[in-house]
């Protein structure tokens, strides 16, 4: 049984027992967070299709830890002019494992 959620603005193919990285989500770690705009259900070959999202159905989750991601360099340059900007950026992640999906 897998689902297609949005969290945070982002889609996932979530399946129970499945850890991944989100956008970093209000809340503590250790805390559940329930997602309720569920797009697809599929439930062994028995698919549900929501028009935009199901009613009924929904997501719930366990955060585990709350992180930053890899460094991301920026380098914008413009040649000849002598100009040189370095900027780096790490993203806030929120590592959370799918306890459940109800459709």
């Amino acid at each position: 049984m897998y689902a297609i959620v949005n969290i945070a603005g982002q889609q996932f193919k979530v399946e129970e027992k499945q850890q991944i990285f989100v956008h970093r989500l209000e809340g503590a770690e250790g805390e559940e967070v329930k997602f309720n705009e569920v797009l697809l259900v599929d439930n062994d070959g028995k698919v549900k299709v929501g028009a935009p999202v199901l009613s009924n159905a929904s997501v719930s989750a366990k955060i585990i830890s709350h992180m930053k991601g890899d460094k991301v360099l920026v380098f914008k340059k413009k040649r000849r002019k002598g100009y040189k900007k370095m900027n780096g950026h790490r993203q806030y992640l929120s590592k959370i494992e799918i306890n459940a999906i109800n459709a």
